[in-house]
C-alpha cells in the first residue's frame, strides 16, 4: 500500500494512465532519418472496417449468399469524428444512390486506384520509404503509388485518381496536403463519395515504435456542409521480411467491367 502512495505522490501512476487513456507510450523517442524526422519508413497497414464503411455499422450479408459467412460484411465502430459524414441533401441522396449499387458501381470492384485517403484503409499492407525532399508510398492493392512532394513543388499538372501530395513536417508529425483529385473514387464500399473539389489534409504521428496515428480531414464544398474528419491507428508489420506482395487484380476485373460484352456461344452478333 506505501509503494502504491510514494507512486500516486510523485504523480508517476497519474502519468501512466493519463497516458494509456490517451494511447501514447510515456517517454517514447522515434527513430530519426539523417536529416532528423522521425523515421515513417515500413509496412503498414490498418486493422479496421473502415473500407466496408466510413461510419459505424452492423454485420450484413454479401452480394452472393452461396458465400455464406466468407461473403458477409462485418460489424465495425466509425472512425469519422462526431460519428456522421455531414452531406448536403443531393449528396446524400447520392450517397444513398451509391450503397444500393455498391455491388455494381464500388471502383475498388474494378480494381481502379483507390484514391486518398481509401488507399490507407484497405485490407492490404502499404509501405513507406522516406525521403528528405520526396517521400514515396506504395500500395499492395493494384500497384497504386503516390510520390509525396516535400515543400512547395506547385500546383497539381493534371487531376488523377491519386491526387497531388504535397508534404511538409509540424515538429514530428507529417503534414499532407492532397489535392488534384477526379471525381472516380469512393471512400469507402459503403458508397460515400467527393467530387473534384475534394481537398484532404493527411496528419501520420507515430505513437510508438511500430504505431502510427493517422488523421484525415476532408473538405469538399460541394458534397459536404462543412469539414470532416477521420482517425486510426496504422499498424506497422514487424514480421521478418516483411514486405509488400504483388496484388494485380486486374485479370480478376475483366468480368466486372467487359463481362456484358461476351457473347454467348453461338451468338452472331
Amino acid at each position: 500500500m506505501n509503494g502504491w502512495r510514494n507512486l500516486l505522490s510523485n504523480g508517476v501512476l497519474a502519468v501512466a494512465i493519463i497516458s494509456a487513456t490517451q494511447g501514447q507510450t510515456p517517454d517514447f523517442k522515434p527513430a530519426r532519418t539523417s536529416d532528423g524526422r522521425p523515421n515513417l519508413s515500413g509496412v503498414w497497414q490498418a486493422l479496421n472496417t473502415a473500407n466496408w464503411d466510413l461510419q459505424a455499422h452492423a454485420s450484413a450479408p454479401g452480394p452472393v449468399s452461396s458465400l455464406g459467412a466468407i461473403g458477409g460484411v462485418p460489424p465495425g465502430e466509425s472512425v469519422v469524428a462526431g460519428g456522421t459524414i455531414p452531406y448536403l441533401p443531393a449528396a446524400a441522396s447520392k450517397q444513398k444512390e451509391n450503397y444500393q449499387r455498391r455491388w455494381i458501381d464500388d471502383p475498388e470492384l474494378k480494381c481502379y486506384m483507390p484514391g486518398v485517403p481509401r488507399a490507407n484503409y484497405l485490407p492490404y499492407p502499404f509501405q513507406i520509404v522516406q525521403g528528405t525532399y520526396t517521400i514515396l508510398m506504395t500500395y499492395e492493392y493494384a500497384g497504386a503509388v503516390r510520390t509525396i512532394r516535400m515543400g512547395h513543388p506547385g500546383d497539381s499538372p493534371t487531376d488523377s485518381w491519386m491526387g497531388w501530395s504535397v508534404g511538409r513536417w509540424d515538429d514530428d508529425t507529417l503534414i499532407i496536403d492532397v489535392t488534384g483529385f477526379n471525381d472516380q473514387t469512393w471512400l469507402d464500399r459503403a458508397g460515400d463519395f467527393h467530387s473534384d473539389a475534394l481537398h484532404v489534409t493527411e496528419r501520420y504521428k507515430l505513437r510508438s515504435a511500430d504505431v502510427m496515428d493517422y488523421e484525415a480531414t476532408i473538405e469538399d464544398p460541394k458534397v459536404y456542409s462543412r469539414p470532416w474528419k477521420i482517425s486510426m491507428p496504422l499498424y506497422r508489420h514487424v514480421e521478418k521480411n516483411a514486405h509488400l506482395m504483388e496484388y494485380q487484380c486486374i485479370p480478376y476485373a475483366e468480368d466486372v467491367l467487359y463481362g456484358h460484352l461476351r457473347h454467348e456461344k453461338g451468338d452472331s452478333k
